[in-house]
């Protein structure tokens, strides 16, 4: 049987987009087979570049959100790098930005505007707040979302409020503004036209909180910050183990605990201990609770615990650190590392988690060098080497 093609194969993305919601967004569109044209400033380019230099002297974030892509270097405050930017607009099927609230509006390259005069085009605005209200003008950035979207009063230990460890807030904006895409571009299969797409980080956030969110709400008190505890179920920690890794467990039933008792503890009187039986006075008693699995964990190897509590049934995971991600053995076992190039040579990286069973795989392109395809979609976009070469020598082209 022939392998059916990549979902997004023909459709053409261009993108004026920094930092990671827009990037992130436009990688997924990528992977999946669209071509992306990036549009970077011609004096350093995305400013993720410069985050660090980590992946062998590139910036991690950048790595990680731009393979795939094509880069074009422009000035767009000088007219003629707006124009190229426009002309390409115009033939392009999709069209992402996350600029400063305002500043595509200025350009005109709002979603609005592009659409109103391209109507296949679907042209996804992404901001931090949303373009009305009192915190339309307000600098979002990942960590100050987090905060705004009660993330961080959720996230921690009892006496620290903590940020999650990665930017969730960039990667919830990014994910709806790919769907959003792939939702348009649905309705544009069926309507013939496109469309604005309008994405807010808060918004976004704001969704993922759905949980503690309806408990404030209906219950009027928040979740409790526990740690890697559970507010309300226990045993459901990370524990020690003799040899100075953590194992966390999870007891979701009465029965389980029975057997927790039995087959992991050695105290089968546990499970039927009324201070015990029931999760309710697990809850109540949870420091005796942990004490008694810290106790039977803390005489094993991290090995010899994930064993008793597999043989039991007990849901059971490692607490892994990032670098012991990288070498999962699940993630190895099923091929789900490839390699992508890089202007400083292969990078290891992960398939996306999108599968499409009899299609071909995710199209995992090179990290592009700022402006690397520059002279290439100037050319395409009918411009000759003689003018390339003007804009390149008065910076408006890079």
């Amino acid at each position: 049987m022939d392998r059916l093609p990549l979902p997004l194969d023909g459709i053409t993305v261009v993108a004026v987009e920094q930092a990671v919601a827009a990037p992130f967004a436009t990688r997924q569109l990528a992977d999946l087979g669209a071509r992306v044209i990036k549009v970077e400033r011609v004096d350093g380019g995305d400013f993720a570049r410069g985050y660090d230099t980590a992946a062998r002297g590139l910036a991690s974030h950048f790595v990680w959100c731009n393979r795939g892509k094509e880069s074009v270097a422009l000035d767009l405050k000088d007219p003629r790098g707006l124009d190229v930017v426009r002309r390409l607009v115009a033939e392009a099927d999709v069209f992402v930005q996350n600029l400063a609230q305002g500043a595509a509006a200025r350009l005109g390259l709002d979603a609005a505007t592009l659409c109103a005069a391209h109507p296949r085009l679907i042209a996804v605005d992404i901001s931090g707040y949303g373009p009305s209200g009192p915190y339309a003008e307000k600098r979002a950035y990942d960590m100050l979302v987090q905060c705004e979207a009660g993330l961080v009063s959720v996230t921690g230990t009892p006496e620290q409020p903590v940020k999650a460890g990665i930017p969730a807030a960039d990667i919830a904006a990014a994910m709806y503004a790919f769907s959003g895409v792939l939702a348009a571009l649905v309705r544009r299969g069926t309507t013939g036209r496109g469309g604005p797409v309008e994405v807010s980080m808060l918004d976004a956030l704001a969704e993922w909180m759905g949980h503690p969110l309806h408990h404030a709400m209906h219950d009027g008190t928040p979740p409790a910050r526990t740690g890697l505890a559970h507010a309300v179920i226990a045993p459901y920690d990370a524990y020690a183990t003799a040899d100075g890794g953590r194992v966390l467990l999870s007891v979701q039933n009465d029965r389980e605990w029975q057997r927790l008792a039995e087959q992991v503890l050695g105290r089968p009187e546990l499970g039927t201990d009324p201070d015990f039986a029931t999760n309710a006075a697990r809850v109540a008693h949870r420091e005796r609770t942990d004490a008694a699995v810290a106790k039977a964990l803390g005489a094993l190897s991290g090995d010899e615990a994930m064993a008793r509590l597999e043989a039991a049934g007990i849901a059971c995971a490692r607490l892994r650190e990032v670098s012991e991600v990288a070498e999962h053995p699940q993630l190895a076992a099923r091929g789900r590392w490839r390699r992508v190039g890089s202007p400083v040579g292969p990078l290891r990286a992960l398939l996306p988690p999108i599968t499409l069973p009899g299609g071909g795989e995710a199209r995992m392109g090179d990290v592009p060098a700022l402006g690397q395809h520059t002279g290439a979609v100037l050319r395409a976009v009918g411009m000759t080497d003689d003018e390339i070469a003007a804009l390149r020598r008065d910076g408006v082209a890079a």
